[in-house]
């Protein structure tokens, strides 16, 4: 039964998303359709590549992935299809591909949409239903799907260091208001040698985060944290608290601050590490 999974800024206030499932079932009736989030927010590319990357992680070979953000930033005339790691996914050619992937894939292909009937979601998401049924049907991708280079890649800046200290990225706020920040154990290890640390909130002089904790149980309600969370990310938070909404911590929104970076990065709210 092949696997399709979908994850949307659509929302699902209104008939969207279910007349989606509608066309993917249209064209394959066995399709078993996963709804990952339709909770995306549209400028927030490192938050949908986050979500992305770690829940594409725990699927089987040959899934189909959806990803749909941004979807008229500007109009185009083909959507994005690529095989990696022995998954698929389609996308808008907007910069989310590379965001999600973290590189350029070696073969993508582009989707021609029929602009004609409409330009709405649904008038792309029915050229991904007859792409997702000729697949079905064995039809090679080159058959159907045209094989382009040149694509918009967008990347996000990576954590920045220096011998004593760490500068990364607030990249995900949950509904919680607990925040992750673009740095893994691995990193943090490498580069931490055992040493003591502080983490620094944005605008807070006082005492920081001086241990990495199990999980939130781990200190007394009400008391601030930090711990590597199944995502293996480092995420901070306090114990039955909004960390976020306290700390005034904001994720990216897009608007004016965009026009003062390079064009393929995107910059968010920053967390600090210090080492001793």
């Amino acid at each position: 039964m092949p696997i399709v999974t979908l994850s949307t800024d659509i929302g699902q206030n209104d008939y969207v998303v279910g007349a989606i499932k509608g066309q993917l079932l249209q064209a394959v009736s066995s399709f078993s359709i996963i709804d990952i989030t339709h909770q995306l927010i549209g400028n927030n590319y490192l938050h949908a590549a986050y979500v992305c990357t770690n829940a594409f992680a725990f699927y089987p070979a040959g899934c189909f992935h959806i990803v749909i953000i941004n979807l008229f930033e500007k109009k185009s005339a083909h959507l994005l299809i690529t095989s990696y790691k022995e998954q698929f996914i389609i996308c808008p050619d907007n910069g989310i591909l590379t965001m999600i992937l973290g590189e350029k894939p070696a073969q993508i292909f582009a989707v021609d949409i029929n602009n004609k009937t409409g330009g709405g979601v649904l008038n792309c998401t029915a050229a991904i239903a007859e792409l997702l049924k000729a697949l079905d049907k064995n039809v090679p991708l080159e058959n159907i799907a045209k094989p382009v280079s040149a694509i918009k890649e967008m990347y996000p800046f990576r954590s920045t260091t220096g011998p004593d200290w760490i500068d990364s990225q607030i990249i995900f706020i949950d509904q919680f208001e607990n925040v992750v920040i673009n740095l893994t154990k691995t990193e943090f290890e490498e580069h931490c040698k055992g040493r003591k640390f502080k983490i620094i909130l944005p605008a807070r002089n006082d005492g920081g985060i001086e241990t990495i904790s199990e999980n939130y149980a781990s200190v007394e309600q009400g008391e601030r944290l930090a711990w590597f969370n199944s995502a293996g990310y480092l995420e901070l938070a306090i114990n039955k608290g909004n960390l976020a909404g306290l700390f005034g911590l904001k994720r990216f929104s897009g608007g004016t601050m965009l026009s003062a970076l390079p064009q393929n990065k995107l910059m968010y709210e920053r967390v600090k590490i210090y080492f001793e």
